[in-house]
């Protein structure tokens, strides 16, 4: 059955299940399958759950015509996505990048949302999976989408860009993550490079962090139609800075030209979430948005999510960054820290994943990094980290539970604490003991 076969069910069925445990009432299921699973076994119960129809690529108990049969789930899923997108006649906006894409996305859209019916990539429903499901959840009432796009090898945001068929772009950044799956940092700007590609071939318009050296030269060898500048200097469309970080952040912006500055109180930490902060200021001033609705639109956004997030217990203030690491990212978040004022800091980092044959290096790179922040105590999280243990000042734990048991016999208090790690390291449960 092809997408175009597919879509009058969809239509009728507009909400997608892909998890018996979540079953949406009168919904399509895509039986997709894993390395661990086969949706194709569960179309059944999809169907006595509530489903309304269950696409899936192998025969069934019965031929019930409620099961639609297609040659790949997968791909039946995709194409179906490609096909909607081809019906919804507004600008989308694809976000990828290294680091800060989330929050990126979150800001655009709390921006954007002030003037416009948007439709934002919920979670980090960001793979070859997540982006159709979310270009499948776009109504015809939807102005504005945001996308984000995440990948972790060469080829997979030239696929997402496929499916999503972006407007407008942009790259937050590009750093050191993922190396197992893109091989070195130069895979990496390849395949972050692949958004660009799409642009400069489609006319499509992109928005620049221009005092980004390494975005700058990869934006150089395109040919774009409309490049649109952000950043730091005066030169660009819109520029602006920190002007407090205590520890929530307050930034400045202004428009090439304008003399005139516009402030904003944020709810995030992080000095490096000002780049974040100005590409939505960009965004929003390029599509209309006044001044005053893009400062309250970020002035009203607060981070939910573990990225950037700060939280107060009865015993510390915590900045809970541990949804995702890699090595810029945490020399980021340490460089941070070091800048914060506090009368006590206190350091509590995990494993960095996929970082393939850097692994020991990466993880070296960041305790000699920790170690030059003044911290009261500094710990070490994970079998990474624990290859390292022995150095003078600074606690090793190989597992996060051995490291929770630590925190409880000698707490920690009266501190400013970063936690940063990996999702997989768990750190919401060393939250609980701080």
């Amino acid at each position: 059955m092809e997408a175009e076969s597919l879509y009058p069910y969809y239509t009728k069925h507009p909400a997608i299940s892909t998890d018996t445990r979540n079953i949406l009432p009168d919904s399509l299921f895509f039986a997709l399958r894993g390395e661990r699973f086969n949706g194709n076994r569960f179309a059944a119960q999809a169907l006595e759950e509530g489903a309304s129809y269950a696409v899936v690529d192998e025969p069934q108990a019965n031929d019930d015509e409620r099961y639609l049969y297609v040659a790949d789930v997968l791909s039946a899923l995709q194409e179906l996505a490609r096909y909607h997108r081809t019906r919804l006649q507004i600008p989308v906006i694809g976000i990828t990048g290294t680091n800060g894409k989330t929050t990126t996305k979150e800001l655009i859209n709390a921006v954007l949302s002030q003037q416009f019916r948007t439709y934002a990539t919920k979670g980090n429903l960001n793979n070859h999976i997540g982006v159709p499901l979310t270009i499948l959840s776009i109504t015809a009432q939807t102005e504005i989408a945001i996308i984000e796009m995440g990948a972790n090898h060469v080829g997979e945001i030239a696929l997402l860009c496929g499916i999503a068929q972006p407007t407008h772009g942009l790259i937050t950044n590009v750093g050191r993550a993922h190396l197992e799956g893109f091989g070195s940092f130069e895979g990496v700007k390849k395949a972050k490079g692949e958004l660009y590609d799409y642009l400069a071939s489609h006319g499509g318009t992109l928005f620049l962090q221009n005092d980004n050296s390494i975005l700058r030269e990869m934006v150089s060898s395109r040919t774009v139609n409309q490049l649109v500048s952000y950043g730091f200097s005066p030169e660009n469309n819109v520029s602006g800075e920190l002007a407090s970080a205590n520890p929530l952040l307050d930034v400045q912006w202004t428009t090439r030209g304008s003399g005139g500055f516009h402030a904003i109180h944020t709810q995030l930490t992080g000095a490096y979430n000002t780049e974040n902060i100005l590409a939505a200021v960009c965004i929003g001033w390029h599509f209309g948005v006044p001044s005053e609705k893009i400062g309250r639109g970020i002035s009203e956004y607060a981070p939910t999510n573990n990225r950037s997030q700060l939280t107060k217990t009865e015993h510390n203030t915590l900045i809970c960054d541990y949804y995702n690491a890699n090595a810029s990212s945490m020399a980021a978040a340490l460089e941070n820290l070091r800048t914060l004022q506090a009368d006590q800091k206190a350091i509590v980092l995990g494993d960095m994943f996929e970082m393939g044959n850097d692994t020991y290096e990466e993880h070296r790179n960041v305790v000699e990094a920790a170690r030059s922040v003044q911290a009261a105590r500094t710990l070490f999280v994970g079998k990474a980290f624990y290859e390292h243990r022995g150095h003078a000042g600074a606690e090793f734990y190989e597992t996060t539970e051995a490291a929770k048991n630590a925190l409880i016999q000698h707490p920690i208090q009266n501190a400013l604490v970063l936690l940063k790690a990996s999702r997989g390291m768990a750190f919401e449960k060393l939250v609980e003991t701080l």
